[in-house]
């Protein structure tokens, strides 16, 4: 069973959400007798003993450390200066002068001051995104001892995987809130839904599969569970938790009819990722070719952000949720694992 793998009392992952989230949802979901994961994608190897260290304040129990693994590209000044050029009404609207061209990104892909840390650490699973660290690394994280799991979205992903040798296959379907998790194609046509995709990769792998994407509540569980999947990964159904650091306007907007509309965008960070549709998305379209390519998109949107959200608007802000918002709720994480298995 996998919940002997990882540990867990239910087969139920809480997924790694960087921005909305810290060790405090992390523990309270291993608390509950499921598996709670902390992001790392925003962390550098000084930050992350940090949160483990208050993860490991408030649960004993097992847990999993998230981490992107993607190729990051030199900055391009003539991308970003277009990028920039773009953005120059909102920032004149706003009353606000543009960040430098190149302007730190702050979204490092795992490497060995990461690796070294989870020898220190020793979470019992480490996830990727994105597809796997170079083999060396990867070698260094599976002598810790840890369960290792990553995210394909489309089968020929998921062999892939298989061939890397991962304990386990999350299914990410395109309805998934925030990354999508593409490695191999950034054809996002080639991608299916969660439940097109996940009995395919159940019946083309060995390996045990998770399913994510979409799944808001029990029936979506047990829906998944009849398709193959050996557990579920949830993020958008925690967002409204006591315990996420979701911000005010992205709670207002998972409680308004507004999310109810999401799309794909490379907006925010430069990879699609799924958020609610909000005025920049609407005004400049989802997809665009002015965004330069991941993580450089980052720094020109940091102060519309912040200038906005002080004003009570998240015009420009990234509001990562799946389409299935309907298992958002306000209420102790222990409560939302209880409701998804019931």
């Amino acid at each position: 069973m996998i919940q002997e793998m990882l540990g867990v009392e239910v087969p139920l992952i809480q997924a790694p959400m960087a921005g909305v989230q810290d060790s405090a949802l992390a523990a309270a979901v291993s608390e509950a007798g499921a598996l709670g994961s902390l992001p790392c994608a925003r962390l550098d190897a000084d930050g992350l003993r940090g949160e483990w260290q208050a993860l490991r304040a408030r649960s004993r129990r097992p847990c999993n450390v998230n981490f992107f693994c993607h190729d990051s590209p030199a900055p391009d000044e003539h991308a970003q200066a277009h990028w920039l050029a773009t953005l120059a009404p909102y920032y004149e609207a706003l009353g606000l002068e543009a960040p430098a061209i190149g302007a730190h990104a702050g979204r490092p892909p795992f490497d060995r001051a990461a690796a070294e840390a989870l020898a220190e650490l020793r979470p019992t699973v480490v996830s990727f995104h994105f597809g796997l660290p170079a083999d060396h690394l990867l070698e260094e994280v599976r002598a810790t001892g840890a369960r290792v799991l990553s995210t394909a979205t489309t089968v020929e992903e998921a062999l892939w995987l298989e061939r890397r040798g991962v304990d386990a296959v999350i299914a990410q379907g395109l309805e998934a809130g925030g990354h999508r998790g593409h490695f191999l194609s950034p054809d996002l046509t080639r991608q299916a839904g969660t439940f097109a995709l996940l009995p395919q990769i159940a019946r083309a792998i060995r390996v045990p599969v998770i399913a994510a994407g979409g799944i808001a509540d029990a029936a979506g569980v047990r829906a998944a569970f009849a398709l193959g999947a050996s557990a579920v990964q949830v993020g958008t159904a925690f967002l409204l938790s006591d315990e996420a650091r979701t911000s005010d306007v992205h709670r207002r907007a998972l409680q308004s009819e507004a999310a109810r509309h999401t799309a794909l965008t490379n907006l925010f960070s430069g990879r699609p990722a799924r958020a609610i549709v909000n005025r920049l998305m609407r005004e400049l379209g989802p997809i665009s070719d002015a965004v330069p390519p991941f993580p450089h998109a980052l720094p020109a949107l940091a102060p519309l952000r912040a200038a906005a959200e002080r004003e009570g608007s998240g015009d420009y802000s990234s509001m990562w949720a799946g389409e299935n918002t309907s298992g958002c709720r306000q209420a102790p994480a222990a409560k939302i694992v209880r409701g998804l298995m019931a």
